[in-house]
């Protein structure tokens, strides 16, 4: 039986892909870059999600303000799997957590029609100390990702989910290294 706590995600042998909503100014500014510039914020902590349906009920499709921006995001794997082995837990020990520079939160997977789902999606909070790293270093490539998430909601909206799903991203379980199995899970 699989656990319901397993990282499912877009990824090759080199990197992974995970998702965030922005605002139209920082998203623009990202994709013409090629990275993350201002008016993004290297001040304060920015999660990162494997799961495109979690951020889809978070965004609301794109439908939130300050997140009408979708924005795939590939890093390299040894990033990610470097920000997994830093990460504390949000319900570890409050001092812990307040020291770690990487948090780590699981929440219900969502489905196409944002129902919560008896699996658990992997959030994953990089800290200040660790958002330079993640935007010079670890990132490979920026792709927007609007226009798409815009169609899957208006087909869904018109009752076409299984047009919708096949706009998705594939996401598979993510294999982590032996050395970070276990790390970051509830207990």
């Amino acid at each position: 039986m699989a656990s319901p706590y397993e990282i499912r995600a877009d990824f090759d042998a080199d990197t992974i892909v995970v998702y965030q909503a922005y605002a139209p100014a920082v998203a623009d500014a990202a994709l013409r870059a090629g990275r993350f510039v201002a008016p993004f914020s290297f001040h304060r902590m920015t999660w990162i999600k494997p799961s495109f349906l979690w951020l889809m009920h978070r965004s609301n499709w794109a439908r939130k303000p300050g997140q009408e921006r979708i924005l795939a995001v590939r890093i390299t794997r040894r990033g990610w799997e470097e920000a997994l082995s830093r990460a504390v837990l949000t319900t570890a020990d409050p001092a812990a957590v307040a020291r770690a520079a990487v948090h780590v939160q699981w929440d219900p997977e969502r489905s196409l029609r944002g129902a919560a789902l008896n699996q658990y999606s992997i959030q994953v909070g990089l800290g200040r100390t660790v958002i330079r790293e993640f935007a010079e270093d670890w990132i490979v490539g920026l792709t927007d990702l609007t226009p798409r998430v815009r169609k899957a909601a208006a087909l869904m909206q018109g009752g076409q989910a299984a047009k919708a799903r096949r706009l998705l991203p594939p996401e598979r379980v993510y294999p982590l290294p032996r050395a970070l199995e276990g790390l970051a899970l509830p207990r």
